[in-house]
């Protein structure tokens, strides 16, 4: 990542450091919420905390039911929706995020590169899609520029 895309991510954020039981929250004065929705508890906790580092407020789900749940009693701003996870999938938040809040904004976090999904998740919102294994600075540039739209 460039110096000028780092500056550009952090530039504004107010840094407000707090230890709970050996964890470091970061707070962003501008409260930016960030859902991370995915079935893999290791890449969902790594996800989370690093985009708390970067100042972002995050929630997290471990599947499609608990990200509506948290879709309909929080306001976020962005989500960010494994495509592939049991029961209620990416693409069903991603339905219900159209229906429902199409102020959120979807970016889909996919194993898969799969045009099908693509098509469908695009003809319902998805502002973009993120291949994994995912690298922190794409997803970051990512979040900037959907938010900045």
């Amino acid at each position: 990542m460039q110096s000028s895309e780092k500056s550009t991510i952090f530039r504004g954020l107010y840094r407000s450091i707090t230890h709970h039981g050996g964890r470091t929250d970061v707070t962003a004065t501008n409260k930016t919420r960030i859902l991370v929705a995915d079935d893999e508890d290791d890449l969902r906790t790594l996800l989370g905390d690093l985009l708390a580092r970067s100042g972002y407020e995050v929630v997290s789900a471990a599947d499609g039911e608990e990200a509506i749940a948290l879709i309909r009693s929080s306001k976020l701003d962005v989500a960010l929706l494994d495509i592939q996870m049991p029961g209620v999938s990416g693409i069903e938040v991603l339905k219900f995020i159209n229906q429902h809040t199409p102020t959120l904004r979807a970016i889909m976090l996919t194993g898969f590169a799969d045009l099908k999904h693509a098509m469908e998740a695009r003809e319902f919102g998805a502002r973009d899609f993120i291949n994994k294994p995912y690298k922190l600075d794409d997803i970051l540039a990512t979040i900037t520029r959907v938010l900045a739209e």
